[in-house]
């Protein structure tokens, strides 16, 4: 908890991403581009972050994937 306050007022802002990355069907994919098969890097310290092409944003925190599974379910179940 003590790691998470000082990265939160000290470590990186994730200001800069890389250009989106798609993992190619078929292949292991890294944490990130699980959850949308795609993913952007960040420039300044590496963290990668799921990105969502169809709504063309980072997907950051927890919250917005958990809401993402779930909007994805609900498709699915229609």
């Amino acid at each position: 908890m003590l790691g998470k306050l000082l990265d939160a007022v000290f470590g990186c802002w994730h200001s800069r991403y890389s250009f989106p990355i798609t993992a190619r069907p078929g292949t292991r994919r890294n944490q990130a581009a699980f959850l949308t098969g795609t993913y952007v890097v960040c420039l300044d310290c590496g963290k990668e972050f799921p990105y969502d092409w169809k709504e063309m944003r980072v997907i950051s925190t927890q919250s917005e994937q958990r809401q993402y599974l779930r909007s994805l379910a609900t498709k699915e179940a229609s």
